[in-house]
């Protein structure tokens, strides 16, 4: 890890994540491939986000190429996780890539994209 990693409590970024601060909420971005052989490496920082009481994580998929089944699973336990918490996950996204996979594995009504992000961590109802 990091020593910035270390200091925050959040994982060092790896092949296809990384972690940041940004105002009151967690920026999970995601990068490359997220299949099988990858998914513990964005299982990793989506656990750390999730970790604290009322958790607001947005995940950004803006950079990702591709995302399988087994992504969406650790999406999904994350997003469990942050409500069990108190707190929520959002992902951000552009293009219709992400959406029509959402629409097409039934997740779209769970994980409806943001198109940016919101001004503040304050933007937004919590569920």
């Amino acid at each position: 890890m990091t020593p910035e990693a270390v200091d925050r409590g959040l994982p060092a970024a790896n092949s296809c994540a990384r972690t940041r601060r940004c105002g009151s909420y967690l920026v999970v971005e995601v990068f490359g491939e997220v299949d099988i052989a990858t998914e513990e490496l964005l299982a990793e920082h989506l656990l750390a986000a999730t970790a604290e009481s009322e958790p607001d994580v947005l995940v950004d998929l803006r950079r990702l190429d591709f995302l399988d089944c087994s992504g969406l699973r650790v999406l999904c336990r994350a997003e469990a996780r942050a409500k069990e918490r108190g707190g929520r996950l959002r992902l951000v996204c552009e293009g219709p890539r992400v959406p029509r996979l959402l629409r097409a594995s039934g997740l779209l009504g769970r994980f409806p994209p943001l198109p940016g992000f919101p001004r503040d961590g304050s933007a937004g109802e919590r569920r």
